[in-house]
This record gives C-alpha cells, sequence and structure tokens, in this order.
C-alpha cells in the first residue's frame, strides 16, 4: 500500500505560530493561556479551510502542555502532548455534530463533562460544525456551557455562524477568522514544495493561491493535484492546463486589439478561446475582472490591491499606461451589462460578439459625443 498522504494533513499546523494568516487569532489565544485568562467557551467561525479545527487542536494540545516555552507553544516532549499527537489522549474529546446533533448525543457529551481529567489541568471539548446541532439538543447544551465544571472547556467551530441560536452565541467567546490572503497560501505553498524538492514557478503558485478562493485546504488539495499531473516541475502552463483556465495573455491581447480597434483580431481570439472549450460567460468575467486591475493600476497607490504575481502585475502596469480611465470605465460598464444580459440572452456567442465589438468602438463613441 501507498505511504503518501495529502499535503493537507501532512504539512497541518502543530504550533500556533505555524497557523497561516490568522495571527491575531493566534496571538490572543497565547496570551489567553500565558495570563490564565481561558473562557470556558470558544466559537470559531469562518469559511471552509482557514484553520478553525486545527487552530482548536493546537489550542487544546497546548493548554494542557506541562512545559510550554516562552512563546505559549506546547513542548511536543511532555506526557500529555505525547499522549495527544498519537491520538491517545483522553482529556481532549472531538465530536461532529453533523452526525451526532440530537439531544442525547449531548446528554452523553455532558455526562462525560463530569469526570474530572486524569491528566493535565483541563478536559477540552471540540464540536465541530456545532449550527448542525437540532433546536432541543442546543437548549439541551445551554446550562452547561453556560456553567461548566472547572475543568471543562468548550471549543466549538462552524462556518455558518448566523444558523447558532443567540443563547449560545452569548455565551461563547467569538473569533472569526479571515479567509486566508493569496500572497500568504503561496508563501506556504512555496515553503511545501521546498520541502517536497518540488521546482514551483511563482505564477503557478499564485494561481493556484486564487483558485482555493482563500481556503488553504482547496490550495493543498489542488497543489496535489498538479504535482501528479504535472511532476516535480509546477509551471504556470501546467496549473492552468490542468484547472482548465484561460491564460492571461489572451485578456491582455483581447485589449490590445480593443485598443487599436481591430475587429477581426478580437472575434477570432474569442473563437479561439471557444474552441478550446471555455464558458464565455466566464469569459466576461475574467475580462471584467482584467479591466478592473488595469483601474487599479492606474494609480501606484492601489496597485496594491492585484491579487496576481509579480510578472503579472508587470505587465498590468505597462498596459494601464496605454489605457485612459474614461475607457476603461465605459468598458467595465460595458461587460457588466453584459454579464447581466448572459443568461437571458438566446444566442449568448453574438451577445458576447457585440460586447467584443463594442469595446473596439470606445474611442469613436467618444469622438463622437465630443463632435
Amino acid at each position: 500500500m501507498s505511504d503518501f498522504v495529502v499535503s493537507a494533513r501532512k504539512y497541518r499546523p502543530q504550533t500556533f505560530d505555524t497557523v497561516v494568516g490568522q495571527k491575531s487569532i493566534t496571538s490572543t489565544l497565547k496570551n489567553a493561556i500565558k495570563n490564565n485568562h481561558l473562557a470556558q467557551a470558544f466559537l470559531f467561525c469562518g469559511s471552509r479551510g482557514v484553520g478553525k479545527t486545527t487552530t482548536a487542536r493546537i489550542l487544546a494540545k497546548t493548554i494542557n502542555c506541562t512545559n510550554p516555552s516562552e512563546a505559549t507553544e506546547a513542548c511536543d516532549q511532555c506526557e500529555s502532548c505525547l499522549s495527544f499527537n498519537s491520538g491517545a489522549s483522553l482529556n481532549v474529546y472531538e465530536l461532529d455534530a453533523a452526525s451526532n446533533n440530537s439531544v442525547d448525543d449531548i446528554r452523553n457529551l455532558i455526562d462525560q463533562v463530569r469526570i474530572a481529567p486524569q491528566l493535565g489541568t483541563h478536559k477540552i471539548y471540540i464540536i465541530d460544525e456545532v449550527h448542525m446541532l437540532s433546536t432541543s439538543a442546543f437548549n439541551a447544551f445551554l446550562k452547561t456551557l453556560e456553567e461548566p465544571p472547572k475543568h471543562a472547556i468548550f471549543i466549538l467551530a462552524t462556518t455558518e455562524k448566523h444558523k447558532i441560536i443567540p443563547t449560545i452565541l452569548s455565551r461563547c467567546q467569538i473569533f472569526d477568522f479571515n479567509r486566508i490572503k493569496i500572497v500568504d497560501m503561496a508563501d506556504h505553498l512555496a515553503s511545501i514544495a521546498v520541502k517536497e524538492e518540488i521546482t514551483a514557478d511563482p505564477e503557478a503558485l499564485n494561481m493556484i493561491a486564487q483558485k482555493a478562493d482563500g481556503a488553504l485546504r482547496d490550495a493543498l488539495s489542488i497543489f496535489d493535484q498538479i504535482v501528479t499531473f504535472a511532476g516535480n516541475n509546477l509551471t504556470y502552463q501546467s496549473v492552468i492546463d490542468n484547472l482548465n483556465i484561460l491564460d492571461y495573455d489572451y485578456y491582455f491581447r483581447i485589449v490590445d486589439a480593443a485598443q487599436k480597434e481591430d475587429i477581426p483580431s478580437v472575434l477570432l481570439l474569442l473563437n479561439d478561446i471557444i474552441e478550446k472549450g471555455f464558458d464565455t460567460h466566464n469569459f466576461i468575467v475574467g475580462l471584467a475582472s482584467h479591466y478592473r486591475n488595469l483601474l487599479v493600476c492606474k494609480d501606484m497607490r492601489t496597485a496594491k490591491l492585484l491579487e496576481v504575481g509579480e510578472t503579472v502585475e508587470n505587465k498590468y502596469i505597462e498596459q494601464a499606461k496605454n489605457i485612459d480611465g474614461t475607457h476603461i470605465l465605459r468598458a467595465l460598464g460595458v461587460l457588466s451589462k453584459t454579464d447581466v444580459d448572459y443568461k437571458a440572452s438566446k444566442n449568448q456567442r453574438l451577445l458576447v460578439e457585440m460586447a467584443l465589438m463594442q469595446l473596439c468602438s470606445i474611442q469613436k463613441e467618444f469622438e463622437k459625443k465630443n463632435n
């Protein structure tokens, strides 16, 4: 049998300092442990793959560590840490509320809470996807959550905070996890590539980070998929081929052709995109994002809002120099209307072609208005 372990598990953070993109939350939790200001209940909220369960496990491990470091990190050497690392800790209890959401499941949990820890100072109960609990299960949980025994700490994790009843929210210390920034994600992927002895193009890692949409677990899954596809040499081309993403270069060429009012070139480029199997609606959305990036590049103060690699950023800045701001705004108006009209259109290709022809005619439109 293969010993392969997916990157999301293999490189799962084991200390607060290795958690990606949640510095303020990890600093607060470390200070709470250091100053012995631990709440009886925590609620970790955020979208998928941002580190809620990982942080909950690190918190549980560090609370019971008998010899924490000066930086308030678990030592990984004491009996409590070793039992936690081997999955044999009796002080950490994990419950998946998606499949254990009844009153009986909560009653069983409450019965366990009364038992004091045999090793360490606290028993920690991590309840994942807590919003899946039934209303009656939530109500059965209220009294224990408000006044648990001194040795009990509850860590609740959810992707849908709005589904949790207010009486539960009022009893918890709430931490909202951020979507992980593309730069942080790309840097993390680069460090993993070095450990795995994989040569990775920065643009390729940046594209993976963009595709992950703020979820590090998704980024790591995509990373594994591309490595399987391309081997130990990750290039930008291998990423866009495997993920079926339209190359940036098409957008740059279309904008250049539109500036030259070259309608035949624009239509031929669109035909090439369609023949390669790309959806024309996604193309319109992508082209609108391209024009938005050009507008952002018109001022160096806003250029930092670009979420692309350095090479592509330079191309955006260079192309933005040749296009007037009012021209970009008009183009965004055309593409926005096309996006709205797309689903209602009976001839969607013609709609997209008309939009591209309008982009090629913006300069004449302005001249006509001035005259």
